[in-house]
């Protein structure tokens, strides 16, 4: 076994170290698409999220107060943050993303043009060392302060937009994973 393969081998035989502690339902499929060539494999994946973290310099513990991966209501973020007792909350929307290890240059070569075929912006090599690793992501994103001081900085149509955009943005980062899962096959 070479040793591209054995990393492999290794890496997807480890316990998933997330925070979440498992792949998002919505990039399963893709990531064991991704899996199966021979060339590649997944070290990290998101199918997109929407956030509301305390808004802190450092990061720490209990830093995540809301976390979806999934629609979200607007009477559900708002009630979160008119109820919250944290003092400093930013919202964050996140596009899906992917760390894909290739085999060489090539295939990352070939990774990266299929996810531009697809419509993907933002993808690259973000490593040439032990691993050559790809990144491809969404390019939606969003991110601003609720609360500061213990005081609601936006509006109830304000927010209404946001949850309204988010949700839109999950859904295109959906559409993105399922048109490359479609290239792949």
């Amino acid at each position: 076994m070479d040793r591209f393969s054995k990393r492999k081998q290794d890496v997807l035989s480890k316990e998933d170290k997330s925070s979440k502690g498992s792949w998002d339902e919505r990039i399963i499929d893709l990531c064991e698409k991704i899996n199966s060539c021979e060339n590649y494999y997944t070290t990290s994946s998101c199918s997109g999220r929407i956030i509301i973290m305390k808004d802190i310099e450092k990061k720490g513990p209990n830093l995540f107060l809301f976390i979806s991966h999934d629609h979200i209501s607007f009477e559900d973020i708002n009630n979160f943050i008119r109820n919250t007792s944290e003092k400093n909350v930013k919202f964050k929307f996140e596009p899906f993303i992917l760390h894909i290890a290739c085999r060489d240059l090539e295939s990352a070569k070939s990774f990266l043009k299929l996810s531009k075929k697809c419509g993907i912006k933002n993808s690259g090599v973000i490593s040439l060392g032990k691993n050559i690793v790809v990144e491809i992501k969404g390019s939606q994103k969003l991110e601003f302060p609720l609360i500061r001081k213990g005081s609601i900085l936006v509006s109830p149509a304000f927010l209404m937009e946001i949850v309204n955009e988010s949700n839109k943005y999950l859904k295109q980062s959906w559409e993105l994973i399922e048109k490359l899962k479609k290239l792949l096959s």
